[in-house]
């Protein structure tokens, strides 16, 4: 075996094999990765990836995790956008990476736009409107990773069973990064499975795992989720979007806390941590600042944050980062309560204006998720020309089970305000969601103003 190459030299090395950061250091050498160059990774969760990025930090390039969900010109419109000089792809994506090149000139060397420090491209959205790369710096993930570790308690002790994407700042660093820097051990799925998941759970005995909504309804829905055997969970982890009750008090009524982080890809994401000791008994809230960030609500219940572990810039982007205090906007609505911890209640561009009235989607869908049939629901506005706008709903049923529409109604009745009803209750297959499970909302509007229209 060589000498690994200077796995010191780079914060991020910790907990990786050193023949892993060897062979990334050749592969990155056959590529001839210059400082401030972007490399462009495709793959499926793995330790590769991971190496992937010591090495750019030891060599000041940048990583730019890809979404392989997205389809070829969605990245190649990425790939673009951003300068990448490199792509590299983890194992069994060797035809979408060649697809991928064949629409995409890449040129090495250093990328405009790139700072000395730089080291984590990611793009909130790949699919609509103008891409927004977030870049993040050797500091600022340092920042995040260390408030990681001390909002969730990781130490050597810490199982980490991670299967969420780590193209996304979620899966990469809420837990993947911080059990790795606080000497834990990590088990990497390459992609969600829950009978995967079960078997890791009773076979490995994990203390920890990061879920987001979706992942967690599929293990509640799965046939082994009354019997398994969860006692080595000594709490899971949630966020990316308002976590269901419903789905909070399931895993409670196993022995199971949910902690919660708040974030997004431009905060790193750990901004706000509801701890497991506090999850017991504050479900549904998002919690208080993580360590060494500042939190501030604007006038109409905006999130503000300023911190460390914020993103330098928008990659190419026209737009400023912060306003003139260095607070970053983040778009989501927010409540203090009166013990210090935050309740999230929805996004400002979800907020649903009805006749003047202000009309929070996860309010609704909150109250609507403890019906017995319903398996995913979403409230989305669509023009009225009476209202401005109206609340419409979409439902997914459990399987074998029919709406029962006079008991939805009757919840109406009894906890909403009358302009806070739904004006279209719809059945359909499915949400369109993104790869972290977040509902498409623009998507699923369309989707359900076609269906009114055709009516």
């Amino acid at each position: 075996m060589t000498k690994s190459s200077k796995p010191e030299a780079a914060h991020f090395a910790a907990g990786i094999a050193p023949a892993l950061l060897d062979a990334a250091r050749a592969r990155f050498d056959a590529e001839g990765v210059a400082p401030r160059a972007i490399v462009a990774w495709l793959g499926h969760n793995g330790w590769e990836m991971l190496a992937a990025l010591p090495e750019c930090e030891r060599r000041g390039a940048v990583l730019m995790p890809l979404n392989w969900r997205l389809a070829a010109p969605e990245l190649a419109r990425l790939l673009r956008h951003a300068g990448a000089g490199h792509l590299m792809h983890g194992p069994g994506l060797e035809d979408a990476a060649a697809a991928l090149r064949a629409q995409v000139t890449l040129t090495p060397g250093p990328a405009e736009g790139v700072a000395p420090g730089d080291l984590l491209l990611v793009y909130t959205s790949g699919t609509t409107g103008e891409p927004k790369g977030a870049l993040h710096t050797v500091p600022g993930m340092l920042a995040n990773r260390a408030a990681a570790i001390d909002a969730q308690g990781f130490d050597q002790r810490t199982r980490v069973l991670a299967v969420l994407p780590l193209f996304h700042v979620g899966g990469l660093c809420i837990q993947t990064l911080p059990v790795l820097a606080a000497g834990g051990a990590l088990k990497l799925h390459a992609r969600f499975d829950p009978a995967a998941w079960f078997d890791d759970v009773a076979a490995w005995r994990p203390t920890t795992s990061l879920l987001v909504p979706a992942v967690m309804r599929a293990l509640i829905e799965h046939p082994r989720w009354r019997s398994a055997d969860l006692s080595s969970l000594q709490f899971v982890n949630s966020g990316s979007q308002i976590v269901p009750r419903a789905l909070i008090e399931a895993f409670h009524a196993r022995g199971v806390p949910v902690a919660q982080v708040y974030g997004s890809t431009e905060t790193g994401p750990v901004s706000i941590v509801l701890r497991p000791g506090e999850a017991l008994g504050h479900v549904g809230h998002a919690g208080r600042p993580a360590q060494g960030v500042e939190v501030r609500l604007a006038a109409d219940g905006e999130v503000l944050v300023r911190a460390p572990n914020l993103l330098r810039a928008y990659h190419r982007g026209r737009e400023p980062a912060f306003d003139a205090e260095g607070f970053f906007h983040t778009g989501d609505l927010a409540v203090r309560h009166a013990d210090g911890c935050y309740e999230i209640v929805g996004r400002s561009k979800e907020l649903i204006i009805s006749g003047g009235e202000n009309i929070h989607p996860a309010e609704i869908e909150q109250l609507v998720a403890e019906r017995p049939e319903v398996a995913d629901c979403a409230v989305v506005g669509l023009p009225d020309a009476r209202w401005g706008e109206v609340p419409v709903l979409a439902i997914v049923l459990r399987a074998g089970c029919t709406l029962d529409h006079d008991a939805l109604q009757a919840l109406f009745d009894a906890r909403l305000a009358r302009f806070k009803h739904p004006r279209q209750v719809s059945v359909v297959a499915e949400l369109p969601r993104t790869a972290l499970g977040k509902v498409q909302r623009p998507l699923l509007a369309e989707r359900l103003a076609r269906s009114a229209r055709s009516a």
